[in-house]
């Protein structure tokens, strides 16, 4: 005997331990338990519905037929086809069964003549309209004629087992669903997780509700993916597979410092402070450039922290990365001596502002610093301020004339080609 109120304390339970919503779990106990009919009291081909009122626990009983406007000599459907009946598929009871059915009469069930697709007339499931008019004078084609049937809630065993492979279908497809919604929505969040697992060059995160893959073009030098190990990862990505929801994550992305940065920094996420620019190469270098929205306000001592607290934390995360703090500014000759920091500039010269061609000049002790190693601290100043950058120092004896003069015949070259 089937217990509804036990039923319904069960569906509640289930949908705080999967993170489903009720209403989910409702539905599947509903498609179960007309499974479960269907298997007893039903005949193949019928569409049975189940009606369960979380009020009550009163339970009703429906058949289903798709109204259609005739059949011809040979059986198929006439008219126009209705779209529920083109997209009408096989129920669960149906399918568990494919063994008793006729190969033949299944071919013969869709067939496609003439460019048209033509479906057989099933009584168990399609009315004629002639026949539906008698009992609703307002139903046309198209229309679904629902019939009350008797309640039964006396199962056998083999019903009790369907209705048990439709729940755990269904809830497992719910669960996908909520848990690839859940996470679409984080797509560029920041998460936490635990290394679970390795599998040659992938490292596979658990989110706890799913487990996030980190793929090597998205790993950072220098970090240690031992198992049972925590990190901070961007939601890259969000896919919906057959196999469920793939989330994405990387821990090389620039985002992951800002938002490591906003975690640390309260300033930022109260718009004081805003973070305008970010250049990173992942295991190595970031340079992030800041802006003050309020008087008062100091930029890069609000991200360096007391006593230089916050983005020692942040550096912390990142295995050790290095972090060049920038003070932002509107006019291009100081943000391209800034971002080229901890260097100090001489002087910042314009060769071509259209196409954002800048030569820096620097003392010759400072030279190597400005350009950093194999040209990493230019090349991500150039990132940062979206700018090339040429540095020089005066023992290259090479004058601004003669350089914009360089600048001004390759241009013609490259018109004149």
């Amino acid at each position: 005997m089937l217990d509804t109120k036990q039923f319904l304390s069960a569906i509640k339970q289930i949908a705080e331990e999967k993170g489903i919503a009720e209403n989910s779990v409702l539905e599947t106990i509903e498609a179960a338990i007309a499974a479960a009919y269907k298997r007893d009291y039903g005949k193949k081909g019928q569409i049975i519905r189940a009606k369960l009122d979380p009020e009550t626990g009163k339970l009703g009983m429906t058949q289903v037929y798709y109204v259609v406007e005739g059949s011809d000599e040979e059986g198929y459907i006439t008219g126009p086809l209705p779209l529920k009946v083109t997209e009408d598929k096989q129920d669960f009871h149906d399918m568990e069964r494919p063994r008793r059915r006729n190969n033949e009469e299944e071919v013969k069930e869709v067939i496609e003549k003439d460019g048209e697709l033509k479906i057989k007339f099933n009584p168990e499931k399609h009315i004629l309209l002639a026949e539906a008019k008698k009992k609703n004078k307002k139903i046309k084609v198209g229309d679904e004629l629902v019939i009350t049937l008797e309640s039964h809630t006396d199962f056998g065993r083999i019903a009790a087992q369907t209705a048990k492979q439709v729940v755990i279908q269904r809830l497992r497809e719910a669960e996908r669903e909520a848990i690839f919604s859940e996470f679409k929505k984080r797509e560029g969040e920041i998460v936490s997780g635990v290394v679970q697992r390795k599998e040659g060059p992938l490292v596979f995160i658990d989110l706890g509700k799913t487990n996030g893959l980190l793929i090597p073009a998205e790993q950072v030098y220098g970090d240690d993916y031992r198992i049972g190990q925590r990190f901070r990862l961007i939601i890259l990505k969000v896919d919906e597979t057959s196999r469920g929801p793939a989330v994405l994550l990387s821990r090389a992305h620039p985002k992951l410092v800002l938002e490591l940065f906003r975690m640390e920094v309260p300033e930022i996420d109260s718009g004081s402070v805003e973070v305008k620019a970010v250049a990173r190469e992942a295991g190595s270098r970031t340079k992030i450039a800041v802006a003050s929205k309020e008087d008062g306000v100091d930029p890069i001592g609000s991200l360096v922290g007391q006593k230089g607290v916050r983005v020692q934390t942040v550096i912390n995360e990142l295995s050790g990365e290095k972090i060049d703090i920038i003070l932002w500014n509107d006019k291009p000759k100081e943000f391209i001596a800034n971002s080229l920091s901890p260097a100090k500039i001489l002087e910042v010269k314009i060769l071509d502002e259209k196409r954002k061609h800048a030569l820096v000049e620097v003392s010759e002790d400072q030279f190597s610093l400005a350009i950093g190693k194999k040209g990493q601290n230019v090349r991500l100043a150039a990132k940062l301020t979206g700018w090339k950058i040429d540095v020089r120092s005066p023992k290259d004896n090479l004058e601004f004339q003669e350089v914009a003069k360089e600048a001004g015949e390759e241009s013609v070259k490259t018109e004149d080609k």
